[in-house]
């Protein structure tokens, strides 16, 4: 017993060493791509669509960068929850909108708690997708009028642009590798090594 708790105090103390420690470049391109993938979103936001229609930059997307770009080696981060999780929970949301449109006590905690069992259910577990179904269920103007349009702009096309910033700022350096899957490490490895053989 004495072991135990002298080996989860030491890894404890690691962890907390570890995230406390200060890693200027880290921040930096975790800095850049959370500005770059809001940035392009917002830009598309303010050029392409009238000020009655700005609904293109959704609030969930800004917990999303904190993931994709600030923690990109979370299992909630990969691209598979990204999108998954925001097209699931906005399907979701806007269905029991369609269903209890009026009754806000009802509806906002059936389409939070369903998006969170069907992310379950199919691996795509990204928190900021709770708020994509809450989002399609607790707007009032332009949001519940898109239905299911919803889902396609501003839900998919949105995390569209920020996996393709992230992919490209996620792996600037050698030290960032997104998403976290042998497969697509091992195709970038090749690329760099070929890339250095040049």
């Amino acid at each position: 017993m004495k072991k135990t708790i002298k080996r989860t105090f030491r890894v404890s103390k690691y962890v907390i060493y570890k995230e406390t420690l200060v890693d200027y470049k880290e921040h930096f391109w975790s800095f850049l791509g959370a500005f770059f993938g809001i940035g392009l979103i917002a830009f598309i936001q303010s050029h392409s669509l009238l000020e009655t229609e700005n609904i293109f930059l959704i609030g969930s997307f800004g917990a999303s960068s904190v993931l994709i770009y600030g923690a990109i080696q979370s299992p909630l981060a990969q691209p598979r929850n990204l999108i998954g999780g925001h097209v699931i929970s906005a399907i979701v949301g806007v269905t029991i909108y369609k269903l209890v449109p009026d009754i806000i006590w009802l509806s906002a905690p059936l389409a939070v708690a369903f998006s969170i069992v069907l992310m379950q259910y199919t691996k795509t577990l990204h928190p900021p997708g709770g708020a994509t179904a809450l989002i399609a269920v607790s707007s009032t103007g332009k949001i519940p009028e898109l239905g299911y349009w919803y889902v396609l702009s501003p839900v998919l096309s949105g995390c569209i642009i920020l996996l393709l910033v992230a992919l490209f700022f996620n792996n600037i350096t050698p030290n960032r590798s997104y998403p976290n899957h042998n497969r697509f490490k091992k195709l970038l490895k090749k690329k760099h090594n070929h890339t250095l053989k040049k």
